[in-house]
């Protein structure tokens, strides 16, 4: 199974479509047979992303950094949920388990993610 990895962020944000478009997103993913990795919370647009996957029955692995914890609580329904030390080891897992990569809306965290795996690519190592 090729799994996307999909960034986004630990809030909703400020326009309640954007809830909509990431439930739909993950419903997409898992309605073409692939897989969904993302940050393994259970809160914000990564809820609502791999809430809509697994209503589609898809397979969802979330990868979580101890440290995030009391701020992202970790979604109680994934597939596998991977426990790292950091948000570096986060990255590196995400990428190593994902054929590709979508960005929703959210924060410097996002942004750090989606070009981190820019630069990756145009490195050529993914």
């Amino acid at each position: 199974m090729q799994y996307i990895c999909v960034f986004a962020g630990s809030k909703m944000g400020n326009d309640p479509t954007f809830k909509q478009v990431a439930h739909t997103l993950g419903a997409a993913i898992a309605s073409k047979g692939w897989g969904l990795v993302y940050g393994g919370a259970q809160a914000g647009l990564m809820g609502a992303v791999a809430n809509g996957a697994l209503e589609q029955g898809g397979q969802v692995i979330g990868v979580i950094p101890r440290g995030l914890w009391p701020m992202e609580e970790n979604h109680q329904r994934l597939h596998i949920l991977y426990e790292v030390e950091n948000i570096q080891e986060r990255k590196a897992w995400m990428a190593q388990l994902s054929a590709g990569f979508i960005a929703l809306p959210g924060g410097l965290g996002t942004f750090d993610e989606l070009f981190e795996i820019i630069t990756w690519a145009q490195l050529g190592l993914h």
